[in-house]
């Protein structure tokens, strides 16, 4: 196969420089990926090496001589060796390597007894100062013919009918058919008969002459076989009545390598004989090219290409009418692997990135592999393989990557190969690669990367490159950020949360790049969530539903949620209640109660007391004072009640910042203007005051909708809630609530330091939070 040249050497892509650097001397590109001359023979394949011969599949003949041709071209000394089945084979009397690199094997055998078999796959390896090519694989087998499995049997025909035969056996070479009648050679001038390649006889316009008994005939360069007698016998000519047209055999579905022949067969009867025609089932036209028709109908496509696979639809008509009968069969084309694009031989300097793309086509599609050396090559370090394979990337490159590196591609049908050369440019004096590499995280979205200069040869360096990836992820994912050669420390930054990195340096000079540093890996640190908001819904007289937005990533890492809660009257909390990162509510039941505050129980208390006094006074006028006291505390009652309803709509006392203006409003007046209200006597409207607050028998119809921060009236002793973190949270100082009436409303506050809320995450200091509060935590920070 001709190889082609190598190509010109190639610029590799220029570094980007960030903004916030000193742009690279303005000679930096050009000296930096500047090529040395090319050695004085040049680059063309006559001075490397390359195959000018490949060996080729064969069948032998057990006991006869074999021989697998190989040429070589390339810079002398070349040494040639072959493979048998991957495994070097050693020169024996038995095998013997001939002075043009052919191999030639005196006496084919079959493994009997203990001596091992010649079959199996043969390669030809060649390797010169270079590097070292494989060719293609070629297939040896023994010659073998088989039983037949399939025997012609009798038939009986009338005058002018159809006779079809058949004999089916196996065999390497694939035999050649021929028939004998009466076991004499049957005259294949005859038109009437046809023989067709896959072992069948067809025999038309019978005559009574055609009577006799037939067999067939299988040969190769291994054996010779006749198959059984089967007698045809030609009755007297038809009634003439007519028939149906039927096909009585049709075509069968063929695989086929591009440049062989396709027989698709196709036997019709009926009276008045049908007319064959063939068709595509998807409707392009056949053509005429390589195309004829044997006997009444068979269909012949020489030389047949990978355009010519589809469903063949084979017809019987009845003559001048629609009357028709049809029978398909599959013909599948495959094509050996062949390149469309080679890949070319190439120079580039020390540190920089090779890159070798190979193209290839065939039917089905080919699979490419790499070879380094003769050697498979997978991805992995700094080696890449992209676009299913067809394009081979070396970043980095050392003098340990000079070699020869071929593109193999295979399918069911052959196999191809094709090479090029890799020629590492070291420059002398380069300085080594930079020392004592540390990551350090800085944040959930930073990190700091540091290193020391390179031992030697540091004068001429004019920056940094530092490259980047998550350690995860495969090399090709990898970028890079360019530092000014003063700065031997770079932040790094929009990176992922909670993900480990991995970071190596490489210096640069005019004149090409030092070796990578050792990597180092860094993970991120955890985002510190925010605090989703908490509703509290009413579910009876001693039950709660706490419900807040649920957050995705929490429980993605892992996280959860601590509930706290207590009594406003007391300072021990009770919990935590764990709960995953996944919950986005939870129910608090049984929750301790107080006495029921029964203000109006004390204003009649107080009526009735004072009502005595005056009794005991002036018994004659005890009526009449009686309905003015009467109504005189039935006002003051009002006054109290209207008090006491000021004192559970109040907020937390606590911090102006804490406190939302905006979280409830009575009669349109928010909480600023309803205190103005307060010190002119706090005008009130009772039944708006009744349809907030019901009596306490009634506190099963009270609203179910969620609310923010307020309380049941029914639980006349408050609760207060807090949501931390599992973990990676600070302690929060919460404020504490004086609660002189057993009646004040709802309040939250995170629990005290003695209460154990969570752990304090390293670097993270204590603050207050707000009440009530959800706040996620991720485990593992």
């Amino acid at each position: 196969m001709a190889v082609p040249r190598a190509a010109s050497p190639r610029r590799p892509p220029a570094l980007r420089w960030p903004g916030l650097l000193p742009p690279p001397p303005p000679l930096l590109l050009p000296l930096l990926l500047l090529l040395l001359p090319a050695p004085s023979e040049g680059f063309g394949h006559s001075v490397e090496l390359a195959f000018a011969v490949e060996p080729s599949d064969d069948v032998a003949v057990p006991g006869q001589p074999v021989v697998l041709d190989c040429g070589v071209e390339g810079t002398p000394p070349v040494q040639i060796t072959w493979r048998k089945n991957g495994v070097e084979l050693p020169e024996s009397t038995h095998s013997t390597l001939l002075a043009n690199g052919s191999l030639m094997i005196r006496h084919f055998r079959l493994q009997r007894g203990g001596s091992p078999s010649d079959e199996g796959d043969y390669e030809c390896v060649a390797q010169n100062r270079f590097g070292l090519v494989v060719s293609r694989k070629a297939r040896i087998q023994a010659a073998t013919m088989s039983d037949f499995h399939v025997h012609p049997q009798a038939a009986v025909g009338e005058e002018g009918g159809v006779a079809r035969f058949q004999c089916q056996i196996h065999g390497l070479p694939k035999p050649v058919i021929t028939w004998e009648k009466n076991r004499v050679p049957i005259d294949t001038d005859n038109e009437r008969y046809t023989l067709l390649p896959k072992g069948v006889l067809q025999i038309t316009g019978l005559r009574a002459e055609d009577s006799g008994v037939f067999h067939c005939v299988a040969s190769n360069i291994a054996s010779i076989r006749i198959s059984h007698g089967a007698r045809l016998t030609v009755t007297g000519s038809g009634s003439g009545a007519y028939k149906e047209p039927a096909i009585l055999v049709g075509p069968e579905n063929l695989t086929l390598t591009v440049h062989q022949t396709a027989v698709l067969e196709c036997v019709a009867t009926g009276n008045p004989r049908p007319i064959v025609s063939w068709s595509r089932l998807d409707g392009r036209p056949i053509g005429v090219e390589g195309i004829q028709v044997l006997g009444t109908g068979n269909l012949i496509i020489s030389d047949v290409t990978v355009q010519h696979s589809g469903v063949y639809v084979c017809a019987a008509n009845r003559p001048g009418t629609r009357v028709r009968r049809t029978a398909q069969g599959r013909l599948v084309v495959q094509a050996p692997a062949e390149f469309v694009q080679h890949p070319q031989s190439i120079s580039r300097p020390a540190g920089t990135t090779a890159m070798f793309t190979c193209q290839a086509q065939g039917e089905p599609p080919p699979h490419v592999t790499w070879l380094k050396n003769g050697q498979v090559l997978g991805p992995g370090g700094h080696v890449r393989l992209k676009n299913n394979n067809s394009t081979l990337t070396i970043s980095g490159i050392g003098p340990e990557d000079e070699a020869i590196y071929q593109c193999v591609a295979e399918n069911s049908a052959g196999s191809s190969q094709a090479s090029a050369r890799l020629t590492v440019l070291w420059a002398e004096g380069l300085p080594g690669p930079p020392r004592n590499v540390r990551a350090v995280s800085v944040s959930s979205t930073e990190v700091r990367v540091s290193w020391s200069e390179p031992l030697a040869n540091t004068k001429e360096i004019i920056g940094y490159v530092l490259h980047i990836r998550k350690a995860a992820d495969p090399p090709e994912l990898e970028y890079q950020e360019a530092v000014s050669k003063s700065t031997f420390q770079h932040l790094v930054s929009d990176l992922e949360p909670s993900t480990a990195y991995s970071f190596y340096i490489k210096a640069y000079t005019p004149r090409g790049a030092s070796s990578a540093s050792v990597p180092t890996l860094a993970s991120t640190l955890g985002e510190v969530p925010a605090p989703p908001p908490l509703s509290v819904r009413v579910l009876g007289s001693s039950s709660l539903q706490l419900l807040w937005e649920p957050w995705p990533r929490l429980a993605q890492h892992e996280g959860g949620f601590k509930l706290f809660y207590r009594p406003a009257s007391k300072t021990a909390f009770t919990g935590p209640i764990l709960l995953p990162g996944t919950a986005s509510s939870y129910n608090l039941s049984q929750l301790a109660l107080s006495p029921p505050c029964d203000c109006r129980k004390d204003e009649a208390t107080n009526q009735t007391s004072t009502t005595g006094i005056v009794i005991g006074i002036h018994i004659g006028v005890t009526c009449i004072i009686f309905c003015v006291l009467f109504l005189l505390f039935g006002q003051r009652g009002r006054v109290l009640l209207c008090k006491d309803v000021e004192n559970q709509l109040s907020p937390p006392q606590g911090p102006r910042s804490q406190r939302d203006p905006g979280i409830l409003a009575l009669n349109g007046v928010r909480w600023g203007e309803r205190g103005q209200l307060g010190r002119n006597e706090k005008r009130v409207d009772m039944k708006e005051l009744e349809q907030l607050f019901p009596p306490a028998g009634a506190a099963g119809q009270l609203d179910s909708r969620p609310t923010q921060g307020a309380a049941a009236p029914a639980l006349c002793e408050e609760t207060q809630l807090s949501m931390l973190p599992l973990q990676g949270c600070g302690l929060m100082e919460g404020r504490t609530t004086e609660a002189t009436d057993p009646c004040s409303g709802l309040a939250a506050a995170p629990p005290p330091p003695d209460g154990g809320p969570g752990l304090l995450s390293e670097g993270q200091a204590a603050r207050p939070a707000p009440a009530p509060v959800t706040q996620p935590a991720r485990s593992g920070h």
